[in-house]
């Protein structure tokens, strides 16, 4: 094959890991929903709608078909939000090289069938579990197309296949590590978001360091409880693609499910939230399949369920505060 990869889907993440790819040698075709993207992307090499100021590298180009962007790829990497993910891979399968490795960005977890992302994918795409990569860890684009240092990590069950986009996204401000265990990638981050929901609203209601630390140090307890039900290594929890990731999404102000929370910590409603961000929050859908899917295990998210609560349920903030702090304690 060519060596071609595309990546499907130019919001912030998808731009800034085209500029990866572009940076450490390979051909990139970055395809945009909106053709008005791909036409600045194509004519200008910027996205100004999602990384203002920042300039892609000549290997990148820009298109407004996911055929043309798929055609030859022996990379493709997924971009999209999760909840499209099934409807638009069903349209896309039959483009597919035979042998294309399939990359997720995505960190969420579907409505309605509670899957992992790269399940989403076998399934749609009809391939093998071991062709699909998942990269997770602290990855805030905008700080990383400005070259800033950072980490992530790329897991899959064919360690050959991790490789493989492990040295296809190596540059010298982007530092990728292997690892097996998808399910715990996955989870730490889809889940991180929920609790960076959570952090947000706790800002904007004004509690300090203490509250904030509680939320970060349990989110990831509770993260890590659905992991082991569902066969993930607790370890994972500990390292990029749990606690990393976390610490990032909840840390930073310019984190989008982090600042969705804080305009629903202040009185926003969902919709004057997601008006305001102008951006995906993962963590607003995937709050209601994480909450079922630990449901359907039997395992305790006191956050996540008090945070589906806020964003579908409309319940106060305060209240759902009070509902955390009067559970009945237990050992940590």
């Amino acid at each position: 094959m060519s060596g071609q990869v595309a990546v499907l889907g130019a919001g912030s993440w998808g731009t800034a890991f085209a500029k990866i790819l572009a940076d450490a040698g390979r051909e990139v075709t970055l395809w945009a929903r909106r053709q008005s993207i791909a036409d600045v992307i194509r004519a200008e090499r910027r996205n100004p709608e999602y990384l203002p100021g920042v300039v892609l590298p000549e290997r990148v180009t820009g298109t407004g078909d996911p055929v043309e962007a798929i055609k030859g790829a022996e990379m493709v990497v997924l971009a999209v939000p999760s909840q499209t993910l099934r409807g638009n891979l069903a349209e896309w399968v039959e483009h597919l090289h035979p042998e294309a490795t399939l990359v997720s960005l995505m960190k969420g977890i579907e409505l309605g069938t509670t899957k992992r992302m790269s399940e989403v994918i076998v399934e749609t795409a009809e391939v093998a579990a071991d062709r699909v990569v998942v990269v997770s860890g602290p990855n805030l684009a905008p700080e990383i197309a400005a070259e800033q240092p950072a980490a992530t990590v790329v897991a899959c069950t064919d360690s050959d296949r991790a490789t493989l986009v492990q040295r296809s996204i190596t540059t010298p401000y982007f530092r990728p590590y292997t690892n097996d265990d998808v399910i715990g990638c996955e989870l730490g981050g889809a889940v991180k978001n929920v609790i960076a929901l959570a952090y947000g609203i706790a800002t904007a209601m004004g509690f300090g360091h203490n509250t904030r630390a509680m939320l970060v140090t349990r989110g990831l307890a509770e993260t890590a409880r659905l992991g082991v039900a569902l066969g993930a290594d607790p370890l994972t929890f500990a390292g990029l693609a749990g606690m990393g990731d976390l610490v990032a999404s909840c840390s930073s102000p310019s984190a989008r499910n982090r600042t969705f929370g804080e305009h629903l910590g202040r009185g926003a409603s969902l919709e004057e939230a997601r008006v305001a961000t102008r951006q995906t929050a993962e963590g607003v859908k995937s709050a209601l399949a994480i909450r079922d899917l630990a449901r359907a295990h039997g395992v305790e998210m006191p956050i996540t369920e008090q945070v589906e609560l806020v964003c579908h349920e409309g319940v106060d903030p305060r209240l759902a505060v009070q509902a955390l702090m009067s559970r009945t304690t237990k050992p940590e």
